[in-house]
């Protein structure tokens, strides 16, 4: 009991967890994978497996696939698109929402367009904002597409394309912030996360609020002394942004967290729930029902990046229903799906302290003991690239001026290497579970990242270029070219207005957070837009002259992050001798690994003979009772493969028009089972952008 008290993992409701509520509809709570020929669920059904019972492709035919049809959504791209749907199908017609946020519905047999519903009315504002799915709503007499478009959540009517006028104003909510998941509809509710320090259930016909659960607890709620005082109205981030699972039959949805988008954390010190965490909560009224924190004070940006899944283990003869989370750091948490408690061995282990003045960690972290991580989390020079004797040299030459301590290693003023990076491991695609072996699929990145803080030396936010090295340099970089899959800014006036720049800084979008108080400050506002769209320090001309106050920065933090790179050779390869990419099959049963393979190449090294590196790769598999696993991902190959999901072994690839940075979906339509990917890729900095949906099946 101490442990649990302690570390505030596990807690259950003060009710109890016996009064849930009933599923309108749904399987049994042991078996939540209907047969079904479509895909109408984001991950294809409410508990997240990706798994579907078709089985018409299977071992032994999937090497005859061809392509079917291709739709291309030609919309505006700019360096990074934002195709990641996983498309939803119901009934042979296909619902996905392009890059430029249009909501486009098709036909499944043949990819013609039935209806497009573009809420901007071309006018592009919804560019870079990541939509990786929408809802689905029907009650015997209609049905309801459910979609965000920037700060907004969206009601269409599914066969004609129409806005439901009778839904909130003129058809939309007013989230407050965008949203890159779609939700969970439930009953007559459709919960929503995304937006900052809140998740929130509206009333599927009439739009109005049914609950709120502040993921910063604020006074009076629980773990509101896991904060400094009044934290909640100034902490930013610990949203749900990467989706969320639902158990229909029992009525709880289940959310991943985010970090508290700070790395340096003097000013929130504490554990911060329920920053990180995984929490349940009752669909029907947003009531706590347990909460398990997977790290304490986390200043890695490790928060969770994808929708849990519900699997069903046995554990000493009996069946449990479980719900299975991988983590950016490699971790799978297997945890009762009822009461939150680790169904595997969990242990606390020393972390290490931070040097940097004014930050104090956690003394330790929690660690499950099996699985065995998915990935390395520890970059030692015995792990240094042998790719080049050029590389090698270069990065042991940098990897000398660095600390590299372990997976609970702080960022540091010195630069410490972060291992994983703050990509994963497993990332926003999740993991598919298949019901008939028991094993939980898991692609992750392997790939070292350089935390590095910087003193804030005084006045530094008194110009443009403080205040976007202050609130945006972190992620963007400091010349504003773009680090990991935060896009580039520069000539961003190009693509976007004044108006429509101001727009993103007061409500985020995707994994940007919201800058309210920057946004309702004119006098930091106008001269920080204009830095972003020019280039150009107004206050370099205008500050002598004494035309613009100079922001005091105050309320700044002592330290910030000066940049997030990750840690490549001079060639921009991983520093880290390969795998960088791999692709994992776990047995929930015994917690052992029935197969890992590389996933994924750079095709310039395997020209050289390089092959089997594995690389960075975005999206998630799916897999079917036809015994295949099909999954794109890769992001320099741009191939799409389908796998034996017993053994690992590749059965049939191709290239698609871009990267397939998006998860797959399979149903039947006109007789034929189709697997269809979004083929969008745009993920820096190697990865070309595309616009197409490409389907595939077996010749007619």
């Amino acid at each position: 009991m101490f442990l649990l008290k302690r570390t505030a993992t596990v807690l259950l409701a003060a009710a109890g967890v016996c009064a849930f509520s009933a599923g309108a509809s749904g399987d049994s709570p042991a078996t939540p994978y209907a047969a079904s020929s479509d895909w109408p669920y984001y991950n294809g059904n409410p508990a997240g497996t990706h798994y579907s019972q078709l089985k018409d492709i299977d071992r032994s035919n999937v090497s005859k696939l061809q392509v079917a049809w291709v739709y291309d959504t030609k919309d505006k791209l700019g360096a990074n698109s934002t195709l990641e749907s996983n498309p939803l199908v119901v009934g042979g017609r296909l619902f996905l929402v392009s890059p430029n946020g249009r909501l486009i519905s098709l036909d499944g047999a043949t990819g013609r367009e039935r209806w497009a519903f573009d809420p901007g009315i071309g006018s592009g504002t919804g560019y870079h904002s990541w939509r990786r799915g929408v809802s689905y709503w029907r009650d015997g007499k209609e049905e309801r597409i459910f979609f965000t478009f920037a700060n907004d959540l969206y009601a269409v009517d599914a066969n004609t394309g129409r806005v439901i006028a009778s839904f909130g104003t003129e058809g939309k909510v007013a989230l407050g912030g965008r949203v890159s998941s779609p939700g969970a509809v439930y009953k007559d509710s459709i919960v929503v996360g995304g937006v900052d320090k809140v998740v929130r259930a509206f009333d599927v016909r009439s739009g109005q609020e049914r609950w709120k659960f502040n993921t910063v607890p604020q006074p009076g709620e629980f773990g509101y002394d896991t904060w400094p005082k009044d934290a909640w109205k100034t902490t930013r981030g610990v949203n749900n942004w990467a989706g969320m699972t639902l158990d229909e039959a029992r009525g709880i949805v289940f959310l991943p967290l985010g970090f508290p988008r700070a790395f340096y954390g003097a000013k929130n010190l504490g554990d911060n729930l329920f920053s990180t965490s995984l929490i349940a909560l009752d669909a029907s009224t947003g009531r706590r029902l347990w909460h398990f924190q997977t790290i304490r004070h986390d200043v890695w940006d490790y928060d969770l990046p994808a929708p849990p899944t519900l699997v069903t283990v046995v554990r000493d003869g009996k069946t449990v229903d479980a719900v299975a989370q991988v983590s950016k750091i490699g971790f799978v948490y297997l945890l009762d799906r009822v009461t939150g408690t680790s169904l595997f061995p969990l242990v606390e282990k020393p972390a290490l302290p931070s040097d940097v003045p004014g930050e104090v960690m956690a003394k330790t972290q929690l660690e499950p003991q099996r699985p065995a991580p998915f990935i390395r989390q520890h970059f030692t020079a015995d792990m240094i690239t042998k790719r080049t004797p050029e590389a090698t040299a270069a990065v042991t030459a940098q990897f000398a001026t660095l600390r590299s301590r372990g997976l609970w290693d702080p960022p540091s003023l010195q630069g410490t290497v972060t291992m994983p990076g703050l990509e994963g491991g497993a990332n926003w695609g999740g993991a598919a579970y298949d019901p008939e072996t028991g094993l939980l699929y898991v692609n992750a990145n392997e790939h070292p990242w350089i935390l590095t803080l910087k003193k804030r030396t005084p006045g530094s936010d008194s110009s443009a270029t403080g205040l976007y090295r202050d609130n945006c340099a972190g992620c963007h970089g400091e010349n504003r070219a773009g680090v990991g899959d935060s896009p580039s800014l520069i000539g961003i006036g190009d693509r976007l207005s004044f108006q429509q720049i101001t727009a993103k800084i007061a409500s985020g979008g995707g994994r940007m957070p919201a800058f309210p108080a920057l946004a309702t400050d004119i006098l930091k506002l106008w001269p920080l837009v204009e830095y972003l769209r020019t280039g150009n320090d107004p206050y370099a001309q205008q500050k002598q002259a004494a035309k613009v106050p100079v922001p005091s920065g105050n309320e700044a933090p002592d330290y910030f992050l000066d940049t997030l790179p990750k840690f490549v050779d001079p060639q921009g390869y991983p520093a880290i001798a390969p795998p960088w990419g791999t692709l994992n099959a776990i047995d929930l049963n015994t917690g052992e690994y029935a197969w890992k393979i590389p996933f994924g190449e750079y095709p310039e090294l395997a020209a050289q003979g390089l092959k089997d590196t594995g690389s960075d790769n975005y999206g998630g598999a799916i897999v079917t009772a036809g015994g295949v696993l099909f999954i794109g991902a890769t992001s320099f190959d741009k191939k799409f493969r389908a796998y034996d999901k017993r053994t690992g072994k590749l059965l049939w690839e191709t290239v698609l028009p871009a990267p397939g940075n998006a998860t797959p979906s399979t149903y039947r339509a006109n007789g034929r089972q189709f697997v269809v990917i979004a083929a969008g890729g745009g993920r820096p900095p190697r990865a070309e952008a595309g616009s197409k949906i490409v389907a595939f099946a077996l010749p007619e």
